[in-house]
């Protein structure tokens, strides 16, 4: 399993971009390998259109493993999206990895009522459509919504993140990545904080 996440300077199209993958090993969660690259942005932050912005970096990153990673986990979204096609469908095609998105926030669509429990669900709706799960990852937090990439159906995206969130709400590949990526655009930009806008990521 392999999780993927970006940290950048500003929300600018000239600032820093910083992409890492981390890949893990889905038995014990432990850290396989780690990739990092760092770039200038070419494209502004403009919610619903991170693949623009994200995605070269990533790659970078994800051309410079040594281990091939069966799935990519990414922090945003994949057909839950007003195109059908957010971040993790076009890393997914990009790569030609089996892919998924976890959002820490709905960015689209409607949904009924979460049971309180870890591993409870609701179906994720747009325009008719089921495009998305919310899943209880902790027992009395807010859900994650998890929306499929490419070359993977719904039902086993949610059984990866269940086993990938054993302590917390949001994935370890998700965690591990985001430190990651953070760590390299300080090392890129020593007296820069990295910093990157809270809002749904499509």
């Amino acid at each position: 399993m392999a999780g993927v996440d970006v940290a950048y300077e500003t929300p600018g199209p000239d600032g820093v971009v910083a992409g890492a993958v981390v890949v893990l090993d889905l038995a014990d969660l432990s850290v396989v390998e780690v990739a990092t690259a760092v770039r200038r942005a070419e494209f502004p932050y403009v919610p619903g259109q991170l693949a623009e912005r994200e995605a070269p970096v990533l790659l970078d990153a994800l051309r410079a493993l040594r281990v091939r990673p069966s799935v990519l986990v990414c922090d945003g979204v994949g057909i839950a999206h007003p195109r059908r096609y957010g971040l993790a469908c076009h890393m997914g095609e990009a790569s030609g990895l089996a892919s998924f998105g976890v959002a820490k926030t709905m960015f689209v669509g409607t949904h009924g009522p979460v049971g309180p429990e870890r591993g409870d669900w609701a179906d994720l709706v747009l325009d008719g459509e089921v495009v998305g799960r919310a899943l209880r990852t902790r027992g009395g937090v807010k859900p994650v919504y998890v929306s499929v990439g490419h070359q993977i159906d719904l039902d086993t995206a949610t059984d990866l993140i269940l086993r990938l969130t054993p302590r917390f709400r949001l994935p370890e590949t998700t965690r591990q990545a985001d430190a990651a990526c953070r760590a390299a655009l300080r090392r890129s930009l020593p007296a820069t904080a990295a910093r990157r806008p809270d809002s749904a990521r499509g």
